[in-house]
């Protein structure tokens, strides 16, 4: 199969997520060819690092991440940018049959044989990250079942393959030396960057050819970047050690499966194509 016919989906829950998690294999993907999509749940209204006395507001942030959102997205040769329209912070206590509902209407209208999402600890115990991932998993399920929502809700669809990004210890001991550590008080709980053994890590993405371009797309958000100027001060074996290597957990592969360590998130896809034995719903196949 060409790599043209391929999608996939990143479904994630603030601008920059895009960048600083999946930027590697969103830019690589694209470069090889394949359609890659982006669904947002929210605008990121609540991400202010800068002075008190200067923030815009909630309303103005938004529109000011957007846009650097849609500059980052140019830069990762992004298909679409699709956005749910979630106040940032308010994602877990959204109604979350009208958000799945949401996340299946854009499965069965894109039809992604591959959706990637935050794996269910949200990376650093962020609410949004873990409602994000919980939601997505719900609709990957739902946007499979035949009188799911109805018949004016679109043609059923079966993904293929879902994955969290799942980060390691040397992933984050990276990320934190060039950002600073990550820490979110919930509940009078501190909240800190979680991440995975080496055994649960099912595959594990080169994208050393594309971490310059994933660095351009993170510096277009510069809202959240308080010392952009530091980082981009960083030598280049830095800003590669940061992302050059992506790592995921398979959660779900109709498929595939094994221990056998993976190096694209479209293994056992092609094989399946070549042998036309693709998983379906009704008369649409998934591989169409």
């Amino acid at each position: 199969m060409k790599p043209q016919a391929l999608k996939l989906m990143c479904v994630l829950a603030h601008p920059d997520d895009e960048s600083l998690t999946t930027g590697g294999i969103l830019a690589k993907y694209a470069a090889l060819g394949v359609q890659t999509y982006l669904i947002m749940a929210t605008r990121g209204e609540r991400g202010w690092f800068g002075p008190a006395a200067d923030h815009p507001g909630p309303d103005a942030l938004g529109r000011m991440r957007e846009a650097e959102l849609r500059a980052a997205a140019r830069v990762l040769g992004l298909s679409e940018v699709v956005f749910l329209g979630y106040r940032d912070g308010e994602l877990d206590r959204a109604n979350p049959s009208a958000a799945i509902a949401k996340i299946v209407a854009q499965l069965r209208r894109i039809r992604p044989h591959v959706v990637v999402t935050f794996d269910p600890n949200g990376m650093y115990g962020h609410p949004d990250h873990i409602a994000i991932s919980q939601l997505t998993t719900s609709a990957v399920m739902a946007a499979a079942v035949p009188g799911y929502l109805g018949e004016r809700a679109g043609v059923p669809h079966r993904v293929a393959k879902l994955y969290y990004r799942a980060f390691l210890p040397t992933e984050r001991e990276a990320y934190e030396a060039a950002f600073g550590r990550l820490v979110m008080p919930v509940d009078s709980v501190e909240r800190r960057f979680t991440t995975w053994p080496e055994w649960a890590i099912t595959t594990r993405i080169d994208s050393s050819a594309y971490w310059a371009q994933v660095w351009q797309a993170v510096a277009c958000h510069r809202s959240q970047l308080p010392h952009y100027q530091t980082l981009r001060a960083l030598p280049d074996a830095v800003h590669a050690r940061l992302w050059a290597t992506q790592t995921y957990y398979r959660a779900l592969s109709l498929v595939n499966g094994g221990r056998e360590m993976e190096n694209d998130l479209f293994a056992g896809l092609y094989e399946q194509a070549q042998s036309r034995r693709w998983p379906s719903v009704g008369h649409q196949v998934v591989a169409a």
